[in-house]
């Protein structure tokens, strides 16, 4: 079995620098063996991907895309906080928030774009409990925001 590193790359995605925090926070905190993520917004390479409300300006495609890249912002953290991927024992929880127009009701959907992306690259490790909620708003007006918990051993 190849390691997340290894599926990282035969996926043919790069994994990116950390996001730095745009407020008081940390991009993860860890405790006993769960390392928690702070929420992760659509950044690559510092510019936003979309902005809006999903059923609105944004698509639910489009938004689940986003939320991919929020999960992948989210693995990139994990790996500065543990060093290996492969010591993640498994993803335990991820909470996604899309910020919907009134009459949207795909949150579900649209955070599937993080939860495929954590089970391609952690396999069984990367099934997980979720939360998918839709909101009013977000930071800097992105679509989607993601975050998670993980257990290292």
């Amino acid at each position: 079995m190849s390691t997340p590193e290894e599926r990282i790359r035969e996926l043919g995605i790069e994994l990116p620098e950390v996001v730095p925090p745009v407020a008081s926070y940390v991009p993860t905190a860890r405790t006993g063996s769960l390392v928690y993520t702070a929420g992760q917004i659509p950044l690559v390479k510092g510019e936003l991907g979309a902005t809006g409300k999903v059923g609105a300006e944004v698509s639910a495609e489009e938004a689940t895309r986003q939320a991919r890249i929020c999960a992948l912002n989210a693995i990139a953290a994990l790996k500065a906080e543990v060093g290996e991927l492969s010591r993640i024992v498994r993803i335990v929880k991820v909470v996604g928030f899309v910020a919907s127009a009134p009459d949207f009701h795909g949150q579900p959907q649209v955070i599937n774009g993080a939860s495929d992306l954590l089970a391609e690259v952690f396999g069984d490790a990367g099934k997980h409990a979720r939360s998918a909620v839709g909101v009013a708003v977000l930071p800097r007006d992105v679509p989607v925001e993601v975050e998670l918990i993980a257990e290292v051993g």
